[in-house]
């Protein structure tokens, strides 16, 4: 029985990022080193999960197929990894819900935050822009080291 070629999914096409996916995984891969050197905990956190954000968007660039549509409803990155990148659903899932506390550390939210935090979504991200590369073929061995918890 034939099998149906694979095409890539969808995306609106003003959702995808305008750099390439080599240039969204250096700029991912920069975050994660500010995060790194990153004192307060929040900004830590937000950093971090910028990074997470920016290998989202060189995996979307990648994979998926823009589609030209009427700009309407607003659509998470997280949302769409899902759709684009399956497997990495969880991961998607994950992010998601730091998004909020992200966009509380970044409006200056006192501990909104703790260390404990922020060193333990710095380490998801740096797993996870290591999953990103690998999944695009461009996986390298980890350079960063986090903070110790």
């Amino acid at each position: 029985m034939p099998t149906k070629p694979a095409t890539a999914p969808t995306v609106p096409a003003h959702m995808l990022p305008q750099r390439t996916p080599v240039q969204l995984l250096t700029v991912a891969r920069r975050g994660l080193g500010e995060a790194a050197r990153t004192g307060p905990d929040g900004l830590r956190y937000a950093a971090a999960h910028l990074a997470a954000l920016r290998a989202a968007a060189a995996l979307l660039a990648a994979r998926a197929r823009p589609v030209s549509t009427r700009r309407g409803r607003v659509t998470s990155v997280w949302v769409l990894l899902s759709g684009v990148a399956p497997e990495l659903d969880e991961w998607a899932r994950f992010f998601a819900l730091a998004a909020s506390k992200r966009a509380a550390a970044e409006a200056g939210i006192p501990r909104v935050v703790t260390a404990r935090e922020a060193d333990d979504l710095l380490r998801a991200a740096e797993e996870f822009v290591l999953v990103v590369e690998a999944a695009l073929g461009a996986a390298r061995a980890p350079s960063l080291g986090g903070r110790a918890a």
